[in-house]
């Protein structure tokens, strides 16, 4: 079942909407995992977050009397959650290093790599137009990593821009996975064990880095968690209904979210090679995402409600 009725639209405008919804409030737990991790560090911020996940998405897969996943499922979760433990951390630890409409920009070559991973594990052809949309793209991502390095050099920025970079690698193989995993198992399901699997990750080494959160951080954890679990929801509804090639041009108006957030709460500025950048990623992603879907269209068929 959806988070909320949908049944006004067809469904390919569902989870459209739904995925647009779920990009906003990722941007939002963006903005507040950035505090958070100012605070506590990126491994804190992610290991707290994921505990009190694990609690809220369990009584909500508990109480929803699911039948325990099956081997492939459980595979699909593992794989999942291991690369988005460290996805997330180094996205995080970047961020602290850069503004988040700009951390978020770097991001866009995701769909372009998630293209050629297609390619090699699920056999797609990939045409000369994808190939040209490809290294546009990538030509936008190196803009704003000049204009980043335009004047003095800035250490700092040099290390939130390879996390950065380094996490994008990581999410255009989540593109993928998150496609599969949605038709095999249920928006709550996955939740729950994404959360369970970052825990795992990052409380095994707890013993080293672990440190006890102020009182005054908890809520914003909370919010963290809650934020991250409702948007994953959305996001895994969505992908069960729509191929990947159709929602793929959403995930772009996460830059306008982060903009707007990163503005109101970080007074983040948005430079002329960061927007000149991001415009050209956009137009590379956008061509590639009319190009094969990245998982055949027929496998929708194999859906779960």
């Amino acid at each position: 079942m959806p988070l909320f009725p949908l049944k006004a639209l067809s469904p390919e405008s569902a989870a459209l909407t739904m995925a647009s919804s779920g990009i906003a409030l990722f941007s939002l737990m963006d903005v507040v995992m950035k505090g958070v991790s100012l605070e506590l560090g990126a491994y804190n911020a992610m290991f707290w977050r994921s505990a009190i996940g694990v609690i809220i998405a369990g009584l909500l897969f508990a109480r929803s009397r699911p039948a325990w996943p099956g081997n492939a499922a459980i595979r699909l979760h593992v794989l999942r959650g291991l690369v988005l433990a460290l996805m997330t951390f180094l996205f995080f630890w970047g961020l602290k290093y850069l503004p988040i409409a700009e951390a978020v920009s770097l991001t866009f070559i995701a769909p372009l790599i998630a293209l050629y991973l297609a390619r090699v594990l699920l056999h797609e052809a990939i045409g000369r137009s994808a190939v040209l949309a490809s290294l546009t793209g990538l030509f936008g991502a190196a803009i704003i990593v000049a204009g980043r390095f335009s004047g003095q050099y800035d250490a700092e920025a040099g290390k939130g821009i390879a996390a950065i970079l380094g996490s994008a690698v990581l999410y255009a193989f989540n593109l993928i996975l998150q496609r599969q995993q949605a038709l095999v198992a249920r928006p709550v399901e996955i939740a729950f064990f994404q959360n369970c699997v970052l825990l795992l990750v990052f409380g095994s080494l707890a013993p080293f880095f672990a440190v006890l959160p102020a009182a005054g951080i908890v809520p914003a954890l909370a919010a963290a968690a809650i934020l991250s679990i409702v948007s994953l929801q959305m996001m895994a509804w969505s992908y069960a209904r729509a191929t990947a090639s159709i929602l793929l041009p959403i995930e772009y108006t996460a830059f306008v979210w982060a903009a707007l957030f990163g503005w109101l709460v970080f007074d983040d500025r948005l430079t002329v090679t960061t927007l000149a950048g991001t415009l050209l990623i956009v137009i590379g992603c956008l061509t590639t995402a009319r190009q094969q879907p990245l998982v055949p269209q027929d496998a929708a068929d194999q859906t779960r409600s």
